[in-house]
């Protein structure tokens, strides 16, 4: 597959901590990604963040959380991205969830012939 042109971003901003019918919530978000056949996903665990509740977590020794923040990045065809919206949704209990505008400038796999 290759894509380039107009594209979204998805950016998912959770919990370490959060869940989804007993398994790791941002584990769960990739694997219904890869279900539904969008580009790809990558989760980055951040080491210090505060959200809603302006609570700070943070990977510092001396506070230590066992929540740190989470952000899922997703890029793909605007069309395939709506799609997953309503599944986040349902997923996503505290967090937030972003769309963006992107120029796709490259994006290849192993399977193409230039990659």
């Amino acid at each position: 597959m290759k894509i380039e042109g107009p594209g979204k971003l998805l950016r998912i901003f959770i919990g370490e901590a959060d869940r989804w019918h007993g398994r790791s919530l941002a584990e769960a978000i990739v694997l219904m990604l890869r279900e539904e056949g969008l580009a790809g996903a990558t989760v980055v665990r951040g080491i210090e963040g505060f959200g809603a509740d302006s609570r700070i977590h943070t990977a510092h020794i001396l506070r230590l959380s066992e929540d740190l923040p989470i952000v899922i990045d997703v890029v793909d065809q605007e069309e395939r991205i709506r799609r997953v919206l309503p599944k986040l949704d349902e997923m996503v209990g505290e967090g937030l969830v972003c769309l963006a505008d992107v120029d796709i400038i490259a994006y290849r796999h192993s399977g193409d012939a230039n990659g």
